[in-house]
C-alpha cells in the first residue's frame, strides 16, 4: 500500500490541495492513498507504508491442495518406497551402466535401473519414445491414480477443465543423438519421423494429456533446474484464476547419456569423485567438488478444495503459495549478494500468506557446488532470523540432482515429511561449512519433526529461482 506524503512545511492536509496530476495518479492506481503529508508546490513523493501482514487464501476455489504423487526415481516408481529409501540414508549414486562411460572425468551418477513401463505405456510406443516422456506417462498416470482416479474410467471428470504442465530441463537427449548420429552416418533420410515430436520438450504433457483425454491447459516451462516449481506455480494460478479445477504438474528428466554428461563435464559441473560414487554427491560439505547427476520425474495432482471436497479426494497436503524470479547477473553462477533467492523467498511467503516465523524446514536446493550451496544459505539467513528453530536436507545428497526433475521429486520429499513426521538426512555429511553449522541439516540419520510450513527451493542455469511452499492440510 502506498501514500502519498509531501515534503514541506505547508501542509497538505485536505483535497482541495491535491493537483490535477495527484487525482490522476489515484484514479489510475486505486491502491495509492491520498493521505496528509507535506508539499513542495503542486509535487507529492510516495512513501511506502509498512507491509500488512500476509492473509491466508480462505476461498475453498482458490485454495490448492495436492490430491496426488507420482514419479519415476533411482529408488524406484513407488513414492512410499521412495521416500522410505530417502529415510534409511541410502544413496542412489552409482557407476553408469547405461553407456561405456570409462573415458569420462566422471563416470557416476543416479541411473535408473529396471525402469518398466508395463501397465501405463503400451510396447509400440515404449520402444520409440525417448525416457524423459516415458518417465513423464509412467509418473503422471500413478499421480492419478494416487489421487483416486481410475485411468480407465474418467468420464466422471470435466476433461476440459483438467490441465497438464510437465516440464522438462533438456527434453529428448537419446532421440536427439540418435538423429544426430544417423545424418552423419548415414544421411538425412534414415532420421526418424519421430525425432521432431520426441525431442522437443512439450511432447511429455502433450502425450500424457491425450491418452487421458484432458483438453485444459498443457505446455511445457523449461527452465533448468527450476523448472519443476515453475510448473507448480504456474498450474497453482491457473487454478486460482478459475480456468480449471486440476493440474497434473511436476518435472521429468532423462539427461544420463553421453550427450547429457560430455556437457557437464564441459561446464566443469560434475563431481569426479569416481573412487567413491555414494559419497560424492555431499552439499555444505568443505570437500564438494561438484554435483552429481541423475534422472527421473516427479509429479503433483493439485487442485482446488472445492473440487477436492466435491469428489471426495484423498487430500495430502496444501500447496499455499509460490514465487519465481530472476537473477539477472550470470548464466551459471548465482548472485553474490543472494538478492534474487533472498527476494524469491520471500514473495513466495507472501503469496502464501505465511510469516517467516511459521516456517520450519526447507528442502533446499543444495546441488553440491561450491558456489551454489553457500550462495542459497546466505540468502536464506536473510529472510529467517531464527535459524536455529528451522531444519533444512538436501534430497540431492542420495538421488542426485534430476536437473528439471529434482524440484518435483523433492516436492513429494518435502510433502511425505509433512504427512509422515520424519525427515530425510542429508548424508555425507563430513566436515560441514562453518556458515552452515547453526542450521540443522539432519545430518547422516533422519529426525523425527512436526512440520508446521515448509518451503522447497529450486534453482537453474540462466538465475532462474524458484520457491514453493506447502503445510498440512487444514480444513
Amino acid at each position: 500500500m502506498l501514500s502519498l506524503h509531501l515534503p514541506s512545511s505547508a501542509p497538505c492536509s485536505s483535497s482541495r490541495h491535491y493537483s490535477n496530476s495527484d487525482r490522476f495518479l489515484q484514479r489510475r492506481h486505486p491502491a495509492v492513498s491520498l493521505s496528509p503529508g507535506r508539499r513542495i508546490g503542486a509535487k507529492c513523493m510516495l512513501v511506502p507504508k509498512a507491509s500488512s501482514a500476509p492473509r491466508r487464501e480462505k476461498d475453498p476455489k482458490k485454495r490448492i491442495v495436492v490430491t496426488g504423487m507420482g514419479l519415476v526415481s533411482v529408488f524406484g516408481n513407488d513414492v512410499d518406497a521412495y521416500y522410505d529409501k530417502l529415510l534409511a540414508g541410502e544413496s542412489g549414486i552409482g557407476s553408469i551402466q547405461r553407456f561405456d562411460a570409462s573415458v569420462f572425468p566422471t563416470k557416476f551418477g543416479g541411473e535408473i535401473h529396471g525402469f518398466t513401463s508395463d501397465g501405463y505405456i503400451d510396447a509400440k510406443n515404449d520402444r520409440r519414445l525417448d525416457d524423459y516422456i516415458r518417465y513423464a506417462l509412467v509418473s503422471g498416470k500413478k499421480a492419478m491414480e494416487n489421487a483416486g482416479f481410475e485411468l480407465s474410467n474418467l468420464d466422471k471428470i470435466d476433461k476440459e477443465r483438467v490441465g497438464v504442465l510437465v516440464g522438462t530441463g533438456m527434453g529428448g537427449l537419446t532421440v536427439f543423438k540418435d538423429a544426430a548420429q544417423a545424418l552423419i552416418e548415414k544421411g538425412y533420410r534414415k532420421i526418424s519421423p519421430f525425432f521432431i515430436p520426441y525431442t522437443i520438450t512439450n511432447m511429455a504433457s502433450a502425450l500424457l494429456a491425450i491418452e487421458l483425454g484432458f483438453m485444459g491447459p498443457n505446455y511445457s516451462i523449461s527452465t533448468a533446474c527450476a523448472t519443476s516449481n515453475y510448473c507448480f506455480y504456474a498450474a497453482a494460478n491457473h487454478i486460482r484464476k478459475g480456468e480449471v479445477d486440476l493440474m497434473i504438474a511436476g518435472g521429468t528428466e532423462a539427461p544420463l547419456t553421453p550427450l547429457g554428461i560430455g556437457g557437464f563435464v564441459a561446464c566443469r559441473a560434475l563431481s569426479q569423485r569416481n573412487d567413491d560414487p555414494k559419497a560424492a554427491s555431499r552439499p555444505w560439505d568443505k570437500d564438494r567438488d561438484g554435483f552429481v547427476m541423475g534422472e527421473g520425474a516427479g509429479v503433483l495432482v493439485m487442485e482446488s478444495l472445492e473440487h477436492a471436497m466435491k469428489r471426495g479426494a484423498p487430500i495430502i497436503a496444501e500447496y499455499m503459495g509460490g514465487a519465481i524470479n530472476c537473477d539477472a547477473y550470470h548464466m551459471t553462477d548465482p548472485r553474490a549478494d543472494g538478492l534474487g533467492v533472498s527476494s524469491c523467498i520471500e514473495r513466495s511467503l507472501q503469496d502464501a500468506g505465511v510469516n517467516a516465523e511459521e516456517v520450519n524446514y526447507i528442502n533446499a536446493h543444495a546441488t553440491s557446488t561450491l558456489a551454489g550451496d553457500l550462495a542459497e544459505v546466505n540468502a536464506i539467513k536473510k529472510v529467517f532470523k531464527k535459524t536455529s528453530q528451522i531444519k533444512m536436507n538436501a534430497t540431492k545428497s542420495m538421488i542426485g540432482h534430476c536437473l528439471g526433475a529434482a524440484g518435483g521429486l523433492e516436492a513429494i520429499a518435502t510433502v511425505k515429511s509433512i504427512t509422515t513426521g520424519w525427515l530425510h538426512p542429508t548424508i555425507n555429511q563430513f566436515n560441514v561449512e562453518p556458515a552452515v553449522e547453526e542450521f540443522d541439516t539432519v545430518p547422516n540419520v533422519k529426525q523425527q519433526h512436526e512440520v508446521n510450513v515448509a518451503i522447497s527451493n529450486s534453482f537453474g542455469f540462466g538465475g532462474h529461482n524458484s520457491v514453493v511452499v506447502f503445510s498440512r492440510f487444514e480444513p
